[in-house]
C-alpha cells in the first residue's frame, strides 16, 4: 500500500510522475497501468457482479474506491479515473450503452449535418456531476499521487458515433471523412469543444494530468491525420496546457504518426509495444515518452518480464519517462504480477 508520509505534520505527495511528465530526470521511473483498474483486480470483479459499468461510474464513492484500490495494492505513481471516453456523449444527446462482451453501442449514429446540429452543450458540472464528485473524493481524501484525466479523441469517440459501436476498419467514419468533409469538420469541431469543456472540468475538480486517447488514431496515414484531425488535436492540447496540467497523448498501432504526433503539442508521448524508447529517440523525438511494455509479456515467466521491463527502464534513463504497458491491463493478468513490476521499476531505476 502507498504509505503518507507525514513531515511536520504535511502529508508528502508522490509527484513523480508530474516532474517525468515534464521531462525531468526522477529519483526512480514513475509507473502506472493503463486499465490498472479492471478485470485483472478481484475487488473489480466483485463490484461488477452487481454493477455494470454506467452504474458504477454514476456513484462517485464506488468511482474512487475502485480507482484508488490500484495505487493502494501495486503501489504504482498515478491513478487513472474510472470511467469510459463515451461518458460525455449521453448529456449532449447520443443514445449511447455499452454492452457487455461488445462495448459501447450507438442507437442513433450520426449521418448528416443536421445530426450533428442537434447535439447539445456539455455543462459538465450538471451533466456529469456525479464525475467532479469522485475526483473531488479522490484528490481531497483519498489520493497521495496524481489523478489522470481522461478523454478519447475526435476521430476514436467520431468513429464510435459514426460506425454505432466498435470497429475493426472504421469504414463508415472514413467514408464520410472523405466524401463529406463538411460533415466532418463539423462534427471535429463539435467533438473538440465538448473535449475541451469535459477536461477543464476534471482539471478544476483536481486531476493532475490528462491523456487523450487516441486509440484508432493509427488507422489513418499521416497525411490524412494531419489533415483531418491534428488541428482539433491540437486545440485540446493548447487549451489544457494553458491550465498548467501535463497532456499524454497515446494510441495503439500508431508508431508511423510518432513524428506527427510529437508536433501536437503534448507533454508525453505514449508509445505502443511496436516502438520501442531508442526507437523514438533516434527520430529525434526529445519530450517525455510513456511506455511501453507488450501486455502479452505479462503472462510469461518472471524472467522474462524482468529481462523486457529493465531493457525498457534502461532506455527511459530515469528522465522524461513513465513506464507503462503497450496497451491495456487484460482479464488474465495476474495483480500480483503488477504489484511485482512495480517495485522491480521502482528499485531499479533507482539504481541507474
Amino acid at each position: 500500500m502507498y504509505k503518507k508520509i507525514l513531515i511536520g505534520g504535511n502529508t508528502v505527495f508522490n509527484d513523480t510522475i508530474i516532474r517525468a511528465a515534464r521531462g525531468e530526470k526522477t529519483e526512480h521511473t514513475p509507473v502506472w497501468f493503463m486499465r490498472q483498474v479492471g478485470r485483472s483486480q478481484p475487488e473489480y470483479n466483485k463490484v461488477k457482479e452487481k454493477y455494470s459499468l454506467i452504474e458504477i461510474t454514476k456513484q462517485p464513492e464506488l468511482t474512487a474506491y475502485l480507482t484508488a484500490t490500484p495505487v493502494d495494492n501495486y503501489n504504482v505513481d498515478a491513478a487513472v479515473l474510472y470511467k469510459d471516453i463515451i461518458t460525455p456523449l449521453a448529456p449532449i444527446g447520443i443514445d449511447v450503452d455499452i454492452k457487455a462482451g461488445i462495448g459501447p453501442v450507438i442507437e442513433n449514429p450520426i449521418r448528416t449535418i443536421q445530426d450533428v446540429e442537434k447535439l447539445g452543450e456539455l455543462d459538465p458540472f450538471k451533466d456529469l456531476d456525479y464525475v467532479y464528485k469522485a475526483i473531488q473524493i479522490l484528490t481531497q481524501e483519498k489520493l497521495n499521487v496524481p489523478l489522470i484525466g481522461f478523454c478519447g479523441a475526435p476521430f476514436t469517440v467520431a468513429s464510435y458515433m459514426i460506425e454505432g459501436g466498435p470497429s475493426k476498419n472504421y469504414h463508415k467514419t472514413k467514408t464520410m471523412m472523405y466524401t463529406q468533409p463538411e460533415l466532418w469538420f463539423k462534427l471535429m469541431d463539435k467533438l473538440v469543444e465538448t473535449s475541451i469543456t469535459y477536461l477543464t472540468a476534471q482539471i478544476k475538480a483536481g486531476a493532475g494530468i490528462i491523456q487523450i486517447f487516441d486509440s484508432w488514431g493509427g488507422a489513418l496515414n499521416k497525411a490524412d491525420y494531419n489533415y483531418y484531425l491534428a488541428p482539433g488535436m491540437k486545440r485540446i492540447i493548447k487549451a489544457v496546457k494553458a491550465q498548467n496540467v501535463p497532456v499524454i497523448i497515446f494510441g495503439v498501432g500508431a508508431s508511423h504518426l510518432a513524428t506527427e504526433w510529437d508536433k501536437l503539442g503534448s507533454d508525453v508521448l505514449g508509445l505502443d509495444w511496436r516502438m520501442s524508447i531508442t526507437e523514438a529517440r533516434e527520430l529525434g523525438i526529445t519530450k517525455a515518452l510513456q511506455g511501453n511494455l507488450d501486455p502479452a509479456i505479462l503472462l510469461s515467466d518472471w524472467n522474462i518480464i524482468e529481462e523486457r521491463a529493465k531493457k525498457i527502464v534502461e532506455e527511459g534513463q530515469r528522465t522524461g519517462h513513465i513506464f507503462n504497458l503497450g496497451h491495456g491491463v487484460f482479464p488474465e493478468v495476474n495483480p500480483e504480477v503488477l504489484k511485482r513490476l512495480t517495485e522491480l521499476v521502482h528499485t531499479y531505476s533507482k539504481g541507474l
